[in-house]
């Protein structure tokens, strides 16, 4: 019966504007990560870029859960809008963490898998983008936010072969040669696979808000 309540009062459309904020700044992060990745005298510099819009996207997380505190009737329900953002949050997130890592061990040279998984979380990234403002009307996108999060999953997959691909041709290469080279590059792979992790947790997030509201 509140569902239905629910249904014929006003809703704060905000969400959807901070939403939008939110994906814009993981998708210039997924950006700065893939030119991190190219390698070269420039890393550092495009791993600061992946830090900045970390701290972008923080600030905008903040601004939602204070709004959901303080908003009375809510797009969705207020748990499912917390867990979307954190989950939008986490993967950018881990996209940091990525790049706090090649700060550390001073890494200048991607492998060519490190470098495609970069480009698969850009389309990731670009899907998420996409879907968020489709929720505004999910009943006639229901069938475009679905293909886009399956979407997401695929990519995810393939990341997850890339990983293990670029896992054992790390080892191959050195095997004989310096560990600690391919203890850092195991680091790297593992950490990138994590972003694509989060991203198909925000893929189900969106799922579950659809489910629900079909």
């Amino acid at each position: 019966m509140l569902r239905y309540f629910r249904a014929f009062l006003p809703k704060e459309e905000r969400f959807f504007d901070l939403f939008a904020r939110h994906t814009e700044t993981v998708v210039h992060g997924a950006h700065a990560l893939q030119d991190m990745l190219r390698g070269g005298d420039e890393t550092p510099v495009h791993c600061q870029r992946v830090s900045h819009f970390e701290a972008e996207a923080d600030g905008i997380t903040r601004e939602v859960l204070t709004a959901v505190r303080r908003t009375f009737i809510t797009p969705f329900d207020r748990v499912d809008i917390k867990n979307l953002i954190t989950s939008m949050d986490d993967a950018i997130d881990q996209m940091q963490q990525t790049a706090k890592a090649v700060i550390l061990f001073e890494v200048r040279e991607f492998e060519p898998p490190m470098r495609e998984i970069g480009s698969l979380l850009v389309e990731s990234a670009n899907l998420v983008g996409k879907a968020l403002p489709l929720m505004k009307s999910i009943g006639p996108n229901l069938q475009m936010l679905t293909a886009m999060t399956e979407e997401i999953g695929k990519l995810e997959g393939r990341v997850d072969d890339l990983h293990d691909i670029g896992l054992k041709e790390l080892f191959l290469k050195h095997r004989n040669a310096n560990t600690m080279d391919y203890i850092v590059g195991a680091e790297i792979y593992d950490h990138l696979e994590k972003v694509a992790d989060r991203f198909d947790d925000v893929a189900n997030e969106i799922n579950s808000i659809v489910i629900e509201q079909v």
